[in-house]
């Protein structure tokens, strides 16, 4: 965390980033959706969370009978409640969405048209409109119309069969890996579709957006090499099936390391480092794929090395010797590591409920427009009334969406 004797970051609806003037309008629930606004609104969008009564389901994913999923990823957001199984409720989101930017929903494919709120009326509401569709696995497909969480495409993808031991099941990730990076991958399809529409290329457009295809593209050439080879990799825990030495080693104290020697000069340098020179012209370890070949002699090798020495020194002797060794840290011993509070990897956040609440800094830092801390999670609803007026409803109107339930 960030230095005790330091103030927590103070939010400031008066600063402005580079998205200043774009407006949202997140009616996603869950991680994905949200993820995409997140960093839109990281870098000053003005981001409104369009809620159901219930509000999003993140809000009621809770540590220590504490939101903090949604405190974390509704930072600089706003919130309005409509029920939109009432006919008020949606003819009040069109009256939003006739001055909004960008719309981000995440039902299954096919409810938005029930709702007759379908890219067609909403393109006829706000023709400049860039409409961001997150799905399980896409708009079209065989399998579009199935519901699809992250878990199912993270084991859908091949992702999870490679993950884990081979005398063992596959492993998914703890956390909602397929989600987080299909949000990254939305945030930028968002600001190049808004490029190409103020630069006139376009003008509204519909991005289908995908968890399955956006997990699948971490595996980079899995495809490419299934079809020239034929075969298909077997897990290998945290070894690796392309380049060796690579993997996690335990030490004398019972810390783990992991390293990581994928260039030939890494692997020399390492072999010397351990005592080893004599691997440096074994021709069982001349090349990379060499050593892939014979990883287990390679990781018996350095995980001898490694089993005599304490993490700390182990990672004094790798360091002086420019070698890539890291330790596997626990968030324990991440939010305690100099580097995490030096650089603000984690910063503390001023929060209306708990005083103060660690989460990860604003990602990527730009040098000339950098992300800024605008708003703080909101309440359910907090801002459905101001939200309401600035979309021309006067007070009367928004009584009125009130007392008929369509507003809250």
């Amino acid at each position: 965390m960030t230095d005790p004797e330091t103030q927590p970051i103070r939010f400031d609806p008066n600063v402005r980033g580079p998205l200043n003037g774009v407006r949202v309008l997140d009616l996603s629930r869950l991680v994905a959706g949200n993820m995409v606004s997140l960093q839109l609104g990281d870098f000053g969008a003005d981001v409104i969370k369009v809620e159901p009564p219930s509000g999003d389901p993140l809000r009621d994913w809770r540590d220590g009978g504490k939101s903090l999923h949604w405190k974390t990823y509704a930072r600089n957001k706003r919130s309005i409640v409509l029920d939109l199984r009432k006919d008020a409720a949606k003819n009040a989101l069109l009256r939003l969405v006739a001055n909004a930017d960008v719309f981000i929903e995440n039902y299954r494919p096919g409810t938005l048209e029930e709702m007759a709120l379908g890219p067609d009326v909403l393109h006829k509401a706000n023709p400049n409109l860039i409409i961001v569709r997150v799905s399980g696995f896409g708009q079209t497909g065989p399998y579009a119309e199935l519901p699809g969480f992250g878990t199912l495409v993270e084991a859908m993808s091949g992702f999870a069969t490679r993950t884990g031991f081979p005398d063992r099941e596959p492993v998914l990730p703890p956390l909602a890996l397929a989600d987080m990076i299909a949000g990254l991958y939305g945030a930028f399809a968002t600001v190049t579709a808004l490029r190409a529409r103020d630069n006139g290329a376009t003008r509204g457009q519909v991005i289908d957006l995908s968890l399955l295809e956006s997990i699948f593209s971490v595996l980079g050439p899995e495809a490419a090499i299934y079809a020239q080879t034929g075969a298909v990799k077997e897990r290998v825990g945290s070894a690796s099936n392309t380049s060796s030495p690579r993997n996690v080693y335990r030490c004398a104290d019972g810390h783990y390391v992991a390293l990581s020697g994928s260039t030939q000069a890494m692997a020399m340098r390492l072999f010397e480092t351990i005592g080893r020179a004599d691997m440096i012209n074994d021709p069982r370890f001349a090349t990379n794929s060499d050593r892939v070949k014979h990883r287990p002699l390679v990781d018996e090798a350095v995980g001898a090395w490694f089993a005599t020495r304490t993490r700390d020194e182990a990672l004094r002797l790798m360091r002086e010797a420019s070698v890539t060794v890291g330790p596997v840290y626990t968030i324990a011993d991440a939010v305690d590591d100099p580097h995490f509070r030096g650089r603000g990897i984690i910063v503390d956040v001023e929060d209306r409920d708990l005083g103060q609440v660690p989460m990860h800094n604003i990602v990527p830092r730009l040098s000339q427009t950098p992300g800024t801390w605008q708003k703080p999670a909101p309440e359910l609803g907090e801002h459905t009334d101001a939200i309401l007026s600035e979309a021309g409803f006067d007070r009367g109107a928004i009584a009125a969406l009130r007392e008929s339930g369509a507003a809250a």
